[in-house]
């Protein structure tokens, strides 16, 4: 089913991911080059909910949540890549190394984040990421990330 599959729009990123609103952080992932790559888009709008206390009358989309928008990337790109679709996928963070802020994002901004693939091969259970996460061509996170993936049995 997925050896030609490159994107992955957010009603298959909801049959792969768990996660729901108001934790679910990426809205289309697109550039799906098996497991080995991908690019993630997320949308950042005023409706979110951490912007009510994320500076009141400055809002800014937190620094770890942007963190995770790329671990979420990197869990589509697995469950395409690695046909692990509607399968109860979990995926957790073990570690998040060389993680550096650059800019300011914002309600309006459209965060596109790079995902590269460091270790890990289909079958394991540790994928270690290289994530980039820009809005408009400008660095705005980014950071290297372990994860283990958990395969949900009845």
């Amino acid at each position: 089913m997925t050896a030609e599959l490159k994107s992955a729009d957010i009603h298959l990123i909801q049959r792969i991911l768990p996660h729901r609103y108001p934790f679910l952080l990426v809205d289309k992932v697109v550039d799906i080059d098996g497991y080995s790559s991908a690019r993630g888009i997320k949308n950042v709008t005023m409706n979110e909910p951490h912007f009510q206390g994320h500076f009141p009358g400055t809002p800014i989309m937190p620094g770890v949540t942007i963190v995770e928008a790329m671990a979420q990337t990197a869990g589509v790109m697995l469950g395409v890549g690695m046909d692990i679709i509607d399968s109860d996928l979990l995926i957790y963070f073990m570690n998040i190394d060389k993680c550096k802020f650059r800019r300011k994002v914002v309600p309006g901004d459209v965060l596109e984040m790079q995902i590269t693939t460091l270790r890990g091969k289909p079958g394991g259970k540790i994928f270690k990421f290289s994530g980039r996460a820009t809005v408009d061509g400008e660095l705005a996170t980014e950071a290297e990330f372990s994860a283990m993936v958990d395969i949900q049995k009845d």
